[in-house]
This record gives C-alpha cells, sequence and structure tokens, in this order.
C-alpha cells in the first residue's frame, strides 16, 4: 500500500509540477505529516525531489527528471475505455483504477502531448444520461459486471414488465451503457438476451464458469439487438397535420430521427400546415405523445387514434369546465 502511494506521490509531481504539502495530501487522501515522511523516503531512495520555501512553494522534482516506473497494472489497463466517464466507472467498482491508470499514463507522456491531455480535459465532459433523466438504481451491478469479468454463471430474480418476476440463470457476455441505464447481455435458454440491470432483484454470483464463445462481438451485438428493436417497437403508423413551427418539439417529444424522417416525406398544404406520417408504437401511447403538442397538432388517421384524442379532450373539458 505504501508503495503505491509513493509511486503515485511520484508521478503527481511528474505530471504537475510544483504542489504544496497541502494539495498532495488532498489528492492521495492522507495527512500532510504522512506527504513530509514519504517525500523524505522518495528523497533517501535516491529520486532527486526538492522543497521551494516561500508562499509561492512546494515540492518540485528535479527539471528533466523522469520516472520510469510507470507500468501499468492489467486491472488498471482493463479500466482505460471508463478513464474519461468516472461515473460509469465508479459505478462498476473501478474509480479508483481508472484514476491510477489515468495518472500513469499521464506521466508516461512527454511535456507537450501532456499538456494537450490537460486542455482536453479541462475542455470537455462526459455526462450520460439524458437529461431529466438520472442513473438507473442498479445495486447489483458491481456483482454482475464481476460475473462477466469472471466469465462466471449467475443466478438471479428479475423484474420483467407487466410486471411479473422470473428466475434465471445466465451466461453473462458483456455490460451495455445507454443512456444512463445499464444493460446486460446474456446467455439463456440457448440464446444471447438482454436484461436491463436495474430490474434485477436477487443476483448470485455462482462458483460455476462457463465458457465464452470466442467470436461473440458484443457491439455487434447491441448494434443488431437496437435496431430490431427499434423496428419492432413500431407497430403502426398514424397520419397528422402539423401547424408551423411545432417541429422541434415534436423532435423532443418522438424522437429526432423518427421525426426527420417522417418531415422528409411531408406535404405542406395550402394553410401552411405540413401533413406527415409518423411511426407509433400503440394508439394509446401516440394519443399520450401528440395530446402534448395541444392543438398544434391534428390526427388525420387511423379514425380509431382520431376518437381517442377527441375523448381525451371532451373528458378534459368536462374536468376544467
Amino acid at each position: 500500500m505504501r508503495a503505491s502511494r509513493l509511486l503515485s506521490l511520484l508521478l503527481l509531481l511528474q505530471t504537475r509540477g510544483d504542489m504544496t504539502a497541502t494539495q498532495i495530501a488532498a489528492e492521495l487522501e492522507v495527512s500532510v505529516r504522512t506527504v513530509y515522511r514519504d517525500v523524505e523516503e522518495l528523497s533517501a531512495a535516491g529520486v532527486p525531489v526538492y522543497a521551494e520555501r516561500g508562499p509561492l512553494g512546494g515540492y518540485r522534482l528535479l527539471d528533466g527528471y523522469r520516472t520510469r516506473l510507470n507500468g501499468l497494472t492489467p486491472a488498471e489497463a482493463s479500466s482505460l475505455f471508463l478513464a474519461g466517464l468516472p461515473g460509469p466507472a465508479a459505478e462498476l467498482g473501478l474509480a479508483d483504477l481508472a484514476a491510477a491508470a489515468e495518472l500513469k499514463l499521464l506521466a508516461a507522456l512527454p511535456p507537450e502531448p501532456r499538456s494537450q491531455a490537460a486542455r482536453m480535459r479541462e475542455r470537455f465532459h462526459f455526462d450520460v444520461p439524458g437529461w431529466y433523466q438520472g442513473n438507473d438504481e442498479a445495486p447489483f451491478l458491481t456483482d454482475i459486471a464481476e460475473a462477466v469479468w469472471d466469465d462466471r454463471v449467475v443466478r438471479m430474480r428479475y423484474r420483467r414488465w407487466g410486471p411479473a418476476e422470473v428466475e434465471r440463470t445466465l451466461h453473462p457476455y458483456g455490460l451495455i451503457l445507454k443512456g444512463g441505464a445499464w444493460y446486460l447481455a446474456a446467455a439463456c435458454s440457448g440464446s444471447v438476451r438482454t436484461y436491463r440491470v436495474s430490474r434485477i432483484l436477487e443476483a448470485e454470483v455462482l462458483d460455476e464458469c462457463f465458457e465464452r464463445p470466442p467470436d461473440f462481438d458484443l457491439a455487434g451485438f447491441w448494434r443488431r439487438f437496437a435496431a430490431d428493436f427499434a423496428a419492432r417497437m413500431y407497430t403502426g403508423h398514424a397520419v397528422v397535420r402539423l401547424q408551423p413551427g411545432i417541429e422541434d418539439l415534436l423532435r423532443y417529444t418522438l424522437g429526432r430521427d423518427v421525426v426527420d424522417k417522417a418531415l422528409a416525406g411531408g406535404l405542406t398544404d395550402p394553410d401552411g400546415w405540413t401533413r406527415v406520417t409518423l411511426p407509433v408504437e400503440s394508439l394509446n401511447h401516440a394519443r399520450w405523445q401528440l395530446l402534448r403538442l395541444g392543438a398544434s397538432v391534428e390526427v388525420v388517421e387511423p379514425a380509431e387514434l382520431r376518437t381517442l384524442m377527441a375523448d381525451t379532450i371532451s373528458e378534459l373539458s368536462r374536468l376544467y369546465g
């Protein structure tokens, strides 16, 4: 533990330059007294670290000194793809490993590329969930991640849509982060399926291991699943008329890709309204989505959806007088 801390201290000085004992203590989450002892131990080991006194003083390395002790451990290397996503890294239990890997990478870079990397971190930040959407509460995410990593069988109790609870024994192949929600790709009963991790009610990682198919491509599987999901989600169509200027709100309500495709095939009436054909999940779902647009949209067909809209508007009229 102390050796790791000494290496972290050395890499901090190499990447940051001048640092006070208080700053180092905050970075390493130790006391200032511990920093004093660690600096003395580095100096005794031959590392050219020295102190500059005064208000602007601090510890620094001799100009030109570079350590070669910046090799990544296997666990740190495995966390590199999450180094720029501290939220997901923390959810998977890899926050400390990702931070250590990032520090070692910075220490290995020459000054100019290191400066560019710092500029990137100062200017770009990734926030995965959409607006007004927090991350899913997924208490078993860390356990599932360990099972994915170790190729171990998982027995779980799962809440399906309905809701209905089922028990499954899975071979977990991989985890996918989509819009702040984690999904598990796992083999069950001879086929690969997806499970929303936040819907796992109980999970037990068994000692039993499984053999992962060597040709399984997680990214390719997810692309195919997403395309198939979109195709299955839209079960019908609705013809509507749109008031000019409502396009952005419609994109926000139904999704940009769906609306842009519909608008590309739309026809403008003499009164300036645009007639488009929209894909819908169900008539009931379409009713609530289109009601958000108020009098800026008119349903032309199917007749069943038009009737649903009229009935709901009549109920609202009775409610509000």
